[in-house]
């Protein structure tokens, strides 16, 4: 076979060959979606993630929705606009739970032995679902930044606390009342260099009463709203198509 020849010798070959190609290119898109969403998660959403007596009802349930709703806004803007899907909240989601259940298990677990229960990643499914589905149903962006983005902040904490709430059990150790995550925490000592010093119930919020889970779910929903329409401008922006002016014809 010359250099001038094609490779491919008949149709069915060529579509099998675009068929493996688009599953190359798929792979990799996830692959950098996967990277660059787990990054940023771990660089602001931090330590409220990582670690189970950091999952409290205020700081926890105001950071992780407003810090994660970046990337699914721009993933789910460059999939509907160009291909009309709305999937691209959940594909998200899902990518960053694979890389962050690989993180917790080979690097706290199988390197430093922090046992899974003190450092499982927060549950974001049931909040992309609501994204993608006020976008399949209302087919406006507009509306799913403001209902759904809304609704991505007050679920959040409903869809974690059958997995939170046996950690937030009180106990008494030495003649003190904490939780069973507080209890965790102790016994797990992890770096103690001033920036990573434990933020957990700090705030005013008690002025609103005792329950402060729902003031700060309303503000992190509230917030979400704002977050969501600047990176769905950053994912049109980067998924359209621009062509340059040939001036010469």
């Amino acid at each position: 076979m010359s250099a001038s020849q094609s490779a491919v010798r008949s149709r069915a070959e060529a579509v099998a060959v675009s068929r493996t190609f688009d599953w190359m290119i798929l792979f990799v898109l996830f692959t950098a979606v996967l990277g660059g969403y787990h990054i940023h998660f771990m660089l602001t959403g931090g330590d409220w993630d990582f670690w189970s007596d950091w999952k409290d009802r205020r700081l926890w349930v105001t950071v992780v929705p407003i810090v994660a709703i970046t990337f699914p806004a721009a993933v789910q803007a460059c999939l509907w606009w160009r291909y009309r899907l709305p999937i691209g909240a959940t594909l998200c989601i899902l990518a960053l739970l694979l890389g962050e259940w690989i993180n917790r298990y080979i690097n706290f677990w199988g390197w430093t032995y922090f046992p899974i229960n003190i450092c499982f990643p927060s549950q974001l499914v049931p909040s992309a679902i609501i994204l993608d589905v006020v976008l399949m149903l209302s087919g406006s962006m507009t509306l799913t930044a403001v209902a759904g983005g809304l609704g991505w902040g007050l679920i959040f904490y409903p869809s974690n606390w059958p997995v939170i709430a046996p950690l937030h059990q009180p106990v008494e150790y030495n003649g003190m009342m904490f939780t069973l995550a507080d209890l965790s925490g102790y016994h797990y000592v992890r770096t103690g260099t001033p920036e990573y010093i434990r933020m957990v119930e700090k705030g005013t919020l008690r002025t609103f009463g005792k329950d402060v889970a729902p003031v700060s779910a309303f503000f992190s929903g509230f917030v979400s709203v704002i977050v969501y329409f600047l990176w769905h401008f950053f994912g049109k922006w980067f998924s359209g198509t621009g062509f340059i002016a040939d001036d010469a014809s």
